[in-house]
């Protein structure tokens, strides 16, 4: 760490950096920021930079505000917006408490907590998000949204301003070292793709806060309004983030078993029956708004059915089937998160409930090779087939009582969100909205 943080130190005297913005997260997966000079860098990798964390939602209380950010030195990268001869560069930090300690309200330091424990014993998490979300033309939420294009999956039309907002939003991540895989346009009108390629849970969750601002940022800059809103028209797919997670022992992908007929070890096995068994419970941490259950709703092909298949998109758990001759291609694809959520704490979720699933050896149930969207509810009920829950309400219901989640999540965090998503849904539940005015005002 003493390495990079002198190759910082040197960067930003070598490239005249002016400022060093400080990134984190509050509970809810809201970037926040502070800036220093140069001339505090030295102190902020020594001592950290203390600032008032009662402002900070999910944070301390008033009585005991004050806690420091220490920004993580591998985390560093030059901004390539802003003024040209006065550069800046961001850090994400960890929140500790004035001793030192871990702050449990960080959700990095929980994702970091869980990853400790993978690592313990012997495993490296990995993950692979595919961010879908839209563009519009305003961001006035008064206004009806109003897609860019009436383009569908795999589009590709000439005159496409949204596909040059995206080219321009992948040159700035590659520029930011976050590495693309995949771009393409989305089933909805204006609706878009950005595939993530893989690495570690730490850097990736880091990589999806960076890459929601940039995809905001690159919009503003072209007078157009990107939302990761999981549900922003009622008539079309709603935005999921699909993430694709493994596990490595070393070098080597734990998930995969050559002897096995689908190619997936004993430890890809409890993982997947941990998730399945805990996606309930998890559900509300990886689809944390009112608005995320208007996407995981039948009729939109949204992964609401608790089972697992390969190549098979109407399950809650895909395995894609590996690359020829590339075995450490072998993954998971979990298929409810949507990209509005605290990255951080939903990998967090998957983590613990996936090595519950292998420390427990929970049995994996068997393959759905139907295509459930098309199954009865008496065929799926006979099959054994669960739904995630159908509101944020219901999710929530579930998580109060889950262990599994209150470990994962720490005391701390567990109690602050259940509260303030509590509160959230009795604000949506006061709301009169326009179906209920159309349906009920002058007919009842």
């Amino acid at each position: 760490m003493e390495r990079q943080q002198d190759y910082v130190l040197r960067t930003v005297e070598e490239r005249g950096v002016r400022l060093i913005r400080l990134w984190f997260t509050d509970v809810l997966g809201q970037l926040k920021s502070f800036a220093i000079s140069p001339a505090e860098l030295e102190t902020a990798f020594d001592e950290g930079m203390q600032f008032d964390g009662s402002s900070i939602d999910g944070y301390s209380r008033v009585q005991e505000s004050d806690v420091l950010a220490l920004p993580d030195a591998n985390s560093f990268e030059l901004l390539p917006w802003g003024i040209e001869d006065a550069p800046s560069a961001r850090m994400f930090c960890d929140i500790a408490n004035l001793d030192g300690s871990a702050f449990e309200g960080d959700p990095r330091q929980v994702l970091k907590r869980n990853l400790d424990r993978a690592r313990e014993r012997g495993f490296t998490f990995y993950a692979a998000p595919e961010m879908e979300f839209f563009y519009f033309a305003d961001s006035d939420p008064a206004i009806e949204p109003k897609p860019l294009d009436q383009a569908s999956y795999f589009d590709l039309t000439t005159t496409d301003i949204a596909g040059d907002i995206r080219k321009a939003t992948i040159h700035t991540l590659e520029a930011m070292g976050i590495p693309v895989e995949y771009s393409h346009h989305e089933d909805a009108p204006s609706q878009h793709e950005i595939d993530l390629r893989y690495t570690d849970a730490l850097t990736m969750a880091d990589n999806v806060m960076t890459f929601r601002l940039v995809v905001k940022e690159i919009a503003h800059e072209h007078d157009v309004h990107a939302t990761f809103m999981p549900k922003p028209l009622e008539s079309v797919q709603g935005s999921g983030m699909h993430t694709h997670f493994s596990l490595f022992e070393g070098d080597t992908n734990a998930f995969h078993d050559p002897g096995d007929e689908y190619g997936l070890s004993k430890i890809a096995r409890g993982f997947i029956a941990g998730l399945l068994h805990h996606s309930r419970e998890i559900c509300a941490v990886t689809n944390q708004w009112v608005n995320s259950y208007k996407r995981l709703v039948v009729g939109f092909e949204a992964p609401i059915y608790i089972s697992w298949a390969r190549n098979n998109r109407s399950v809650v758990v895909n395995v894609p089937h590996a690359k020829k001759g590339k075995i450490e291609s072998t993954r998971i694809e979990y298929r409810a998160p949507d990209p509005a959520a605290n990255p951080y704490l939903t990998f967090s979720v998957v983590l613990a409930a996936g090595m519950k699933g292998i420390e427990e050896g929970y049995d994996l149930p068997t393959e759905t090779r139907a295509n459930l969207y098309e199954m009865t509810e008496e065929e799926r009920l006979a099959e054994g087939i669960e739904m995630l829950p159908g509101s944020l309400s219901d999710a929530l219901n579930v998580m109060e009582s889950s262990e599994l989640v209150a470990e994962a999540l720490g005391e701390h965090v567990f109690e602050w969100f259940i509260r303030n998503k509590r509160a959230e849904w009795i604000a949506y539940k006061t709301q009169i909205t326009q179906f209920e005015l159309d349906r009920y005002y002058r007919n009842v």
